[in-house]
């Protein structure tokens, strides 16, 4: 079967098409033929070995599926083949068939496309763990919002919609404001290009202020990192929660001494290690992420497909932070 393939350490130019062999449905597990392939940040990293998890190469990146099945391995129940489903996999989505475990599969709406269906687990799980257990987000509270057009981005403005907070989205573009208040964002701050220097630092900090209100956020989520992160961390209130869940723009240092004078908290998001640790957790979030999105509440955004050949400008683009909303690699 054809494959995009990492064989090196290196950036997305590095990327191959070869052909592995047909994976083998092994006990309690499945073979999905792929349809679809949402590309998401940690593709940018594994295949520089800058993740957490290093895949023994060569592997191909694509952490996220939707397909068809194809065949069952022993022990399998409750699934046939031709059932269509969606799967968190970590690594090894940019192919045509993946043997995946049974444990991992979720069903596929016939109403929904394998598009859509590839672009939804990694994001809006991401945002519900991290708004609901380590943000505490609750109705009526405040909501900043960084990098808010990408995909985990939106997701945060749906779902922070969803339970009932005033959400700002903080954007580096008109095009992403409009993306941003499209999904329902009520305020929406454009901010600079880094890098910034002190000066440029406090305006920002400043715009956050103005934007959340007086009192102050009561949740910022933070995808993005670097220059960005001590400007949201001073507009967050009393008692808030500052969620640090991504930095492409690089590892913050934060001054310690705000979290004292705010009384707030600093919270790691780490949905991966959540889903493992807590299925049950996880499960019931995600049975809510079904519920909403059958609601029309939340919806995957999907600006971009392309084949597997051209994968990996997919992962350039989305290291270039010129994605709004999420692309599909179509194998």
């Amino acid at each position: 079967m054809r494959a995009l393939l990492s064989k090196e350490s290196g950036g997305p130019d590095t990327l191959t098409v070869g052909d592995l062999a047909d994976p083998i449905a092994g006990k309690g597990q499945v073979v999905i033929a792929v349809r679809a392939c949402a590309v998401n940040y940690p593709d940018v990293l594994i295949i520089e070995d800058k993740y957490q998890f290093r895949p023994q190469r060569p592997f191909a990146p694509g952490g996220e599926v939707a397909g068809v099945i194809q065949s069952l391995g022993e022990g399998v129940t409750g699934w046939a083949v031709g059932d269509r489903v969606i799967a968190v996999t970590g690594h090894g989505g940019m192919v045509e068939k993946l043997a995946v475990p049974a444990a991992a599969l979720h069903r596929l709406p016939a109403n929904r496309s394998f598009e859509e269906g590839a672009a939804l687990l990694l994001t809006y799980a991401t945002a519900i763990h991290a708004l609901l257990d380590r943000g505490r987000l609750g109705e009526g509270q405040t909501l900043l919002v960084l990098g808010a057009a990408g995909g985990v981005g939106l997701a945060s403005i749906e779902l922070g919609k969803a339970f009932g907070a005033r959400v700002v989205a903080a954007v580096s573009s008109e095009e992403k404001a409009a993306a941003a208040r499209a999904a329902g964002a009520d305020d929406v701050v454009v901010y600079p290009h880094g890098p910034l220097d002190k000066a440029a630092s406090k305006a920002l900090a400043e715009m956050f202020k103005a934007a959340v209100g007086p009192k102050g956020a009561d949740v910022v989520f933070d995808p993005v990192g670097g220059d960005y992160a001590e400007p949201a961390l001073r507009s967050v209130g009393w008692e808030g929660r500052y969620l640090v869940v991504g930095f492409p723009a690089g590892i913050p240092k934060l001054a310690l001494n705000l979290t004292l004078l705010k009384s707030c908290d600093v919270c790691g998001v780490f949905w991966g290690a959540f889903a493992m640790r807590d299925p049950a957790a996880n499960a019931a979030h995600v049975a809510t992420l079904f519920r909403l999105w059958d609601e029309g509440r939340i919806a995957p955004r999907v600006t971009g497909t392309f084949p597997l050949e051209r994968g990996g400008e997919a992962i350039a683009a989305l290291a270039g932070r010129r994605v709004i909303g999420k692309l599909v690699v179509v194998p």
